[in-house]
């Protein structure tokens, strides 16, 4: 069984011979997770469900409440913007002071003052730009390592989603990605990697997981608690 659907809510479940209690977690897109032992019987599933649905659906509020709360983006000088887990402070620059709309300088955000009106659209480019390149680089470092072979690599927008791994083996990685620290941002790579051998979150998946990246569940741990706080443009 890998879901379970109680009234109006979905969980995938996750079940893993070495654990000894029943977990719900929430992911960042309002994911529900069911962490499970091998072998556990779906009345107590349901069960578990319904004890914690004040708590399941007080979570699901709280990740809503924090998306809306999520602060806009202003492009004043010094204003903060995430580049591999790092903050940069933005600088506006004169129209003739640099040929590029955006460019990172000396540790700044440089953003022409005649690129204001759009400076949105020019980040999301940047941005866009450079996690195609520096994924494309951990793409092929770990498809190595792990024996896969990807067809591709496209960064685009995936609302909500971190990654996915599409219909011949291309894999898929949101622009805000590049935003996310280093280590983070591997562990999406190798997350959608493993796809290619096991496409559902089976235990075979997660194992594969496990083999591939020892420390999966600290890394993943963090982008559930901390991936909605990532600020975007």
């Amino acid at each position: 069984m890998t879901q379970l659907a109680v009234d109006d809510l979905t969980f995938e479940v996750r079940e893993s011979s070495r654990r000894k209690t029943l977990e719900i977690t929430v992911d960042r897109d309002g994911e529900l997770v069911i962490a499970a032992p091998s072998g556990t019987d779906e009345r107590l599933l349901r069960d578990f469900v319904i004890e914690k649905r004040l708590w399941i659906y007080r979570k699901l509020a709280q990740k809503a409440e924090q998306r809306r709360r999520l602060p806009q983006k202003e492009y004043v000088n010094g204003e903060g913007f995430l580049y591999l887990g790092r903050s940069y402070r933005l600088k506006r620059v004169a129209t003739d002071a640099q040929s590029a709309p955006i460019k990172l300088v000396n540790g700044r955000f440089q953003l022409r003052q005649d690129a204001l009106p759009d400076a949105r659209e020019h980040f999301i480019r940047w941005y866009t730009t450079r996690a195609t390149a520096w994924l494309l680089a951990k793409v092929k470092e770990h498809a190595r390592r792990m024996g896969v072979e990807p067809a591709g690599v496209t960064v685009q927008d995936l609302g909500y989603r971190w990654g996915s791994c599409g219909k011949g083996n291309r894999v898929y990685f949101h622009w805000k990605t590049i935003l996310l620290p280093r280590h983070i941002a591997e562990y999406v790579v190798v997350h959608e990697l493993v796809h290619l051998r096991e496409p559902h979150h089976t235990q075979a998946f997660w194992r594969r997981l496990e083999r591939a990246m020892p420390d999966y569940e600290q890394r993943k741990g963090w982008l559930a608690r901390h991936g909605i706080e990532v600020e975007g443009v």
